[in-house]
């Protein structure tokens, strides 16, 4: 049933109570020359903005076969086809002589997992630029979520949990904390978290934090059973999640920021749980 999301009940009402009695105490008592009326309005405010943060729809989930849905709402920063060219080293590999440490990303083993479709770790994809193909590709979704935007992640098929990693990012505490809109910040603080349909297909999905977000929350673990367009999760304030499927399996139909459409000079706008990401190719 739509409302407000897990965890959005509280500040709403402490706002509106704060201000209620603000505006309440200035009118009985001393409004000390407007200030407590100022205040009261200004408590309100900040509740209808944590209303509209929080608030959570109920969506019209498709039921056609053969198609992913958008786990997030937003607009599609660009959709590229991707390879991997290495993952996070296990600990014997993390003294190898082979082993690449980047600044900003961290240490890399350069070699991609034996089966990278697995997503069985973080890996290191880079974009195909050469027009070729290969069986272990993927088309790699980036949904960027303003502050406005429907903060409640679903999942974008019938799945099992398969795995989740949570990572706090390079260079500070809780990570760098770049804006959603720019490409390194996709190894700002993120949780992964890999899903296994029913027809024995991997997705992997990246709830990534932004400037402003400082708080990703996972409402499920591994082993639990998904719906196509559950609520699975949220991120709080301006974040984006990234979405990573077989590219021999699957064909994105959403335009991207980059396909150079200038009527979606920021990409296609998607609702998660209604909007259809990717259909199966025939």
């Amino acid at each position: 049933m739509g409302g407000l999301a897990r965890g959005g009940h509280a500040p709403v009402l402490i706002t509106f109570m704060m201000g209620s009695s603000a505006i309440i105490i200035g009118v009985m008592i001393d409004s000390l020359n407007g200030l407590m009326h100022l205040f009261g309005v200004l408590c309100w405010m900040m509740s209808a903005f944590f209303v509209n943060f929080w608030r959570d729809p109920d969506r019209r989930i498709p039921s056609d076969e053969g198609i992913l849905v958008s786990p997030a709402d937003g607009h599609v920063m660009f959709v590229r086809r991707e390879r991997a060219t290495g993952r996070r080293p296990s600990q014997d590999e993390s003294t190898s002589e082979l082993l690449e440490v980047d600044e900003l990303t961290g240490p890399w083993y350069p070699e991609a997992l034996p089966d990278p479709l697995s997503f069985a770790t973080e890996q290191r994809f880079e974009p195909v630029t050469d027009g070729t193909k290969h069986p272990n590709d993927v088309f790699r979704i980036a949904i960027f979520m303003s502050p406005l935007d429907v903060h409640v992640n679903r999942s974008p098929c019938a799945a099992i949990v398969e795995r989740m990693e949570h990572r706090t990012g390079q260079g500070r505490r809780r990570g760098p904390f770049l804006s959603a809109t720019k490409k390194e910040s996709e190894h700002n603080e993120r949780v992964r978290t890999v899903l296994l349909s029913e027809e024995n297909l991997r997705v992997e999905i990246c709830q990534i934090s932004g400037a402003l977000a400082r708080t990703i929350i996972p409402w499920t673990s591994i082993g639990e059973n998904l719906r196509r367009g559950q609520r699975y999760g949220m991120i709080r304030l301006g974040s984006r999640v990234d979405v990573r499927v077989p590219a021999q399996v699957f064909e994105p139909v959403v335009e991207s920021a980059e396909s150079g459409n200038p009527q979606l000079p920021k990409g296609q706008f998607v609702q998660a749980g209604s909007s259809i990401l990717c259909r199966k190719i025939r």
